[in-house]
């Protein structure tokens, strides 16, 4: 002991100033072993200091301090091991680091002088997400807008009346139309036939999984008030029965349209619409595609067959009254009447929002609804559909507290993962969304606050609804990995490994049109402002942001293509065959090349580089592969000199730079740099983003693989 006590204090003296750039762990698979745990078995947890650099790394759990032991040493680190034994709850820590007089503590947001509870490290024994969901790159299809592939069942006008006026078709001379201002019941006539139609498209592009907005029975083209869940809605699938007369001008909007019943209750239609998806997703899978659907369960619509206000159903064969039209309906505690004592009700019932088309689901008042949407989250990822997950709206809204939220939740991933093991939950928030997942409610979420909103305010200084500038906030570096750093330690890592990753979508504005700075909407600016002044630089920019950070990039159909748009309904604007920005498919293509290309994208640790203002650097990194990632936003050229080693590249190893796109467009020639002492200097030019990779071996190698190297277990502590 006396020995060992010298020893240490020998290196001590002898040793450089701590290097805290080398410090790292995070909870990859590079760091703790096996990456999601089963509940009571054992996990290899690591931690990564500079060679011959502090004097010792203690692991720290439950105000217990345990020393690690140095398990293996290269050229540039010493990894630090100790072997835990986990309960079946969630298991948190932190380290703490000596080296000399000197004590530093490393939580989730690196070096820090104080660890804080809501930073520690985090594993979640049992929780795992789909292997196929880790770094997929997702493409989400707004259907009534993306490609028109049957005329045969395009909504016509005047075919039913919603909200205050007539269904409007599009004429397919017009497809390129901006929607209008209160455009829910203007239908350009995209359906599922048109997404068949383009899968080729979609696999050369390199999609993994598509994710539909809701596709069920709906009057809207949104159809977030769902009608019938039981059926994709004829008017997007297939009308093989079609009878009836339309309405004509000066008829009341309580008149039934004949056309839109016989469309939409006639279970021929239904059945073969219903067929039509199954035929989708199996040539979907075919192709190595996976498809996601949009479950819309806190709320339906006013046409929904249970409440049935504009009595669609009521004289329906083969239906039920609806809880608006009779006392005695079967549906009658389906949804919250305010006086339930006074018949009619009409519309004293809640609303979503207050909005009476948008009928809050009741389900403390109902355990019949209950089952009947548990069977719909089975029947959708269950043969012969086969869907492979849901996207969840709105779903820390649903129910009327929290005790019925967390168990509906709890339950519908019980009954999905039972259905289809494999299927993913993928939930719409916005906020701290810790509180579901930890393992029994949802996988993941819509990557609002640790994706989207940092990278926006970085690259643009916009609110992702266009609705505000902060120059405070553009280009601002601190903020950015602030935001990251708090954000994502809310999900443990499977969580992140699966979040959807967006820069558009069908709630805020284009990232395109965020470029441009332009702060209002289409009813404020008219929709032409939001094609003015936009920089597809910034743009790609941010694409090769989104196909190297961690998660699953989801790209909104069109961005790819140039598509602009203020926020809803200016963002669903239709896809524009014929007439796409090529330059930027190509762009896709090539960033979607180099994300599925090696193991850091898809499981690697993520570690920030550099960052000052509108510039920064972060790296990618396995211990077979690595990837830096450099972003200069500013609108003049940048000579920085990047220090790497701290991502495992040799000091005196070689990058190859991959991919370069600048204000002009984009290369891909590769270009070596040498470097010196782990680090290279690097000019960029002005509005451009590279991405530079070493290899410890052939890349030609299948990464994916690749055999684990062992690790030896030299230190066990069992808590």
């Amino acid at each position: 002991m006396e020995l060992h006590s010298f020893n240490r204090q020998y290196i001590s003296a002898m040793r450089p100033v701590v290097n805290k750039r080398a410090m790292h762990s995070d909870t990859t698979g590079n760091f703790i072993f096996p990456e999601e745990p089963n509940p009571y078995g054992e996990v290899t947890i690591r931690f990564r200091t500079a060679k011959n650099n502090v004097d010792a790394v203690y692991f720290q759990h439950k105000g217990e301090s345990h020393l690690m032991e140095i398990a293996e040493t290269t050229d540039i680190f010493d990894y630090y091991e100790i072997v835990v034994q986990l309960e079946n709850e969630a298991f948190s820590y932190f380290f703490k680091i000596l080296a000399g007089k000197l004590t530093y503590f490393f939580d989730q947001r690196g070096v820090v002088h104080t660890a804080l509870e809501d930073y520690y490290f985090t594993i979640i024994p049992g929780f795992s997400t789909p292997k196929w969901a880790k770094g997929a790159v997702m493409y989400q299809i707004y259907v009534d807008r993306f490609y028109n592939g049957d005329k045969t069942n395009d909504v016509l006008d005047h075919e039913y009346y919603y909200i205050g006026d007539y269904s409007v078709r599009v004429p397919e001379e017009q497809w390129d139309k901006y929607p209008a201002q209160m455009g829910i019941r203007e239908f350009y006539g995209g359906d599922l036939q048109g997404v068949m139609d383009k899968l080729d498209y979609l696999q050369d592009l390199g999609i993994d999984v598509i994710y539909f907005n809701p596709l069920f029975v709906s009057p809207s083209n949104h159809k977030y008030d769902i009608q019938d869940y039981d059926y994709i809605d004829p008017h997007i699938g297939k009308i093989v029965y079609d009878e009836g007369e339309l309405l004509q001008d000066g008829q009341t909007e309580n008149r039934n349209a004949t056309r839109y019943i016989n469309r939409i209750t006639d279970k021929r239609n239904l059945e073969a619409s219903n067929k039509l998806f199954a035929d989708l997703i199996a040539e979907a899978h075919k192709r190595g595609i996976r498809v996601i659907i949009d479950g819309v369960f806190n709320h339906c619509g006013s046409f929904n067959k249970w409440l049935d206000r504009e009595r669609i159903y009521e004289n329906a064969e083969g239906y039920e009254k609806g809880a608006y039209i009779a006392e005695d309906s079967p549906y009658r505690d389906w949804f919250f009447f305010h006086d339930q004592n006074k018949w009619p009700y009409n519309n004293t019932y809640d609303g979503w929002w207050g909005h009476d088309t948008l009928p809050k689901l009741h389900y403390e008042g109902s355990q019949e609804l209950f089952e009947y949407i548990m069977r719909i989250g089975e029947k959708w990822v269950s043969p012969p559909y086969n869907a492979d997950g849901w996207r969840l709206d709105v779903a820390a809204d649903l129910g009327l507290s929290p005790e019925m939220n967390h168990h509906f939740w709890k339950e519908f991933r019980k009954r999905v993962k039972r259905a289809n093991p494999d299927a993913i939950i993928l939930a719409e928030h916005y906020g701290d969304a810790k509180a579901w997942l930890g393992g029994k409610e949802w996988d993941s979420i819509m990557n609002y606050d640790a994706f989207m909103e940092p990278v926006t305010w970085f690259l643009t200084g916009m609110q992702k609804h266009s609705d505000d500038f902060r120059q405070d906030m553009l280009g601002n570096p601190d903020n950015f990995w602030g935001a990251m750093r708090h954000h994502n330690s809310r999900m443990s890592m499977p969580s992140r490994d699966v979040a959807m990753n967006e820069l558009s979508n069908h709630d805020h504005s284009r990232f395109l049109t965020r470029t441009n700075r332009k702060v209002g909407r289409t009813n404020t600016l008219g929709p032409e402002a939001a094609n003015e002044g936009i920089n597809k630089a910034v743009m790609r920019e941010a694409v090769l942001m989104q196909m190297t950070w961690t998660g699953a990039p989801t790209i909104y159909y069109g961005d790819e293509a140039g598509v602009c748009g203020f926020t809803d309904p200016d963002n669903r604007r239709t896809y524009p065959w014929g007439h796409e920005d090529q330059q930027m498919i190509d762009f896709h293509k090539a960033m979607i090349k180099i994300h599925k290309s090696g193991p850091e994208f898809l499981r690697g640790s993520l570690k920030p580089v550099d960052g000052e203002y509108n510039f920064i650097a972060y790296g990618r990194f396995t211990d077979t592969a690595v990837s830096l990632m450099v972003i200069n936003n500013n609108d003049y050229e940048v000579t920085k000199n990047i220090i790497v080693w701290t991502l495992g590249v040799p000091k005196d190893g070689v990058l190859v730079r991959r991919i370069l796109t600048d204000e002009t467009g984009f290369t891909t020639e590769p270009v070596e740099y040498p470097l010196t002492g782990g680090a290279f200097d690097l000019t960029l030019p002005k509005t451009s983003a590279a991405v530079f990779s070493y290899r410890t071996r052939d890349e030609s190698q299948d990464f994916e693989e690749s055999k684990k190297k062992e690790r030896k277990h030299i230190f066990s502590c069992f808590f």
